[in-house]
């Protein structure tokens, strides 16, 4: 995916303020409208400008999008690191995902879908102010236990001079046991304030886990690769296996493979009524052959267990 440097394209400076993009953008949309002007490539730049200007002429696309910075040039090999989104607060409470019909896969990748996109509600005389939502990244042991966290979010603003700015609050939220990736935490009130007498929005939270060096997790289920030596898959071992909550002793049928699936009951992410289980594949270890005697070793290993671990392979 090609990185676009929405600035270059509307020729502005990355602290432009909101009016200056204003401006510029209603120049080169006259210059380039495919009605006006009938040149091969005015109808792409036209397309080009408006996919710029949507994304930083709102505060809250354009603070997100200047996360990555300028270390960025167009058209650079560019993919976004995981959970780039992460402590940005957005208008609305839709977190679903959908492409920009006329826009770029660099576009759809960030921006396509309800977080980036306003929710429609505007605040009214007594009116309920704007739901909120902000992307939140915790470590997978506390999605295991449940635990108590503070947060610092970013609410994109635009100040008197008509900058963007990010202006940080900070929230104190209760993870419970079990929580899930993608799963929301509604925080009532925390949203935008309302306008006269009406109640505030609420924020919702979507949780994202950081990446641990062992498990990953898919919905509830947790998933470990377990190294295992050759004798111990061939003869069948019990040995200790970590989980996230403690380690605990697995058994290790005789004859497996490398690739065999083990399932540990309920050592997944478990809430009031909803188990999840930790799968343990099987990744068997072959030693290295460095002495004679281990070499050795191995070449009796042919002889008296020959075997083609390719046979299937010839029917291709």
């Amino acid at each position: 995916m090609e990185y676009k440097d929405y600035y270059k394209t509307l020729g502005l400076a990355r602290d432009a303020s909101q009016d200056e993009i204003k401006r510029t953008y209603r120049k080169l949309a006259r210059k380039y409208h495919p009605d006006i002007n009938k040149a091969a490539d005015a109808e792409q730049k036209f397309k080009e400008v408006g996919e710029a200007y949507e994304v930083l002429s709102d505060p809250e696309k354009r603070a997100a999008y200047d996360k990555f910075g300028s270390n960025w040039q167009q058209g650079q090999d560019f993919k976004p690191p995981p959970n780039w989104d992460a402590g940005f607060e957005f208008s609305g409470a839709d977190f679903g995902r959908e492409g920009g019909a006329d826009f770029s896969d660099f576009f759809s990748q960030l921006f396509g879908g309800g977080k980036f996109r306003q929710s429609g509600h505007y605040q009214t005389f007594h009116g309920r102010g704007q739901d909120q939502h902000a992307r939140v990244v915790i470590p997978l042991t506390d999605a295991w236990h449940g635990s108590s966290r503070t947060f610092t979010l970013n609410r994109p603003e635009v100040d008197d001079s008509g900058h963007v700015i990010n202006k940080q609050h900070t929230i104190n939220v209760n993870i419970p046991e079990g929580v899930t990736e993608g799963q929301r935490i509604r925080l009532k009130g925390q949203g935008m304030a309302g306008t006269g007498q009406g109640a505030n929005g609420d924020l919702y939270l979507e949780i994202g886990f950081e990446e641990h060096p062992l498990f990953h997790a898919e919905k509830r289920n947790i998933h470990l690769v377990l190294p295992v030596t050759p004798w111990e898959a061939a003869l069948g071992a019990t040995i200790e296996t970590p989980t996230l909550g403690g380690r605990v002793k697995l058994k290790i049928p005789a004859g497996s493979q490398s690739g065999s699936r083990l399932r540990l009951k309920n050592r997944g992410l478990c809430s009031a009524g909803q188990s999840g289980d930790q799968i343990v594949t099987l990744k068997i270890v072959a030693p290295k052959a460095e002495t004679p005697e281990q070499k050795e070793l191995y070449q009796q290993m042919a002889k008296l267990m020959p075997m083609d671990p390719r046979a299937e392979l010839e029917r291709y």
